[in-house]
């Protein structure tokens, strides 16, 4: 496979209800490429928002859901999302900042 460049690995960041209430604590979930792994999501974070210090990093891998059309069954894309903790004297990500 090819080498994964940092601004190839975080998708977009998870806008839900549950994400949203950690980022008091300086936690972020973000949706990440499938074959990035948690040392390349660290470094992709650090270099897209100017100012963040990552302290630890988890992934979760997603499979894709079950569908069915009539008779046909098939699955979605599997996906990957990272949980992201910034240390205590790293700045805020600017993208959640309005939110």
């Amino acid at each position: 496979m090819a080498t994964i460049q940092y601004y190839d690995v975080i998708l977009k960041p998870v806008l839900t209800e549950k994400s949203m209430s950690g980022m008091g604590e300086k936690k972020y979930t973000f949706l990440v490429h499938p074959e990035a792994n948690k040392s390349q999501v660290k470094e992709a974070v650090e270099k897209m928002f100017a100012g963040t210090k990552v302290k630890r990093v988890n992934t979760v891998n997603c499979d894709g859901k079950n569908k069915r059309r009539g008779m046909v069954t098939g699955k979605t894309a599997k996906t990957k999302k990272a949980i992201v903790w910034l240390t205590e004297d790293s700045k805020d990500i600017e993208i959640f900042a309005g939110l």
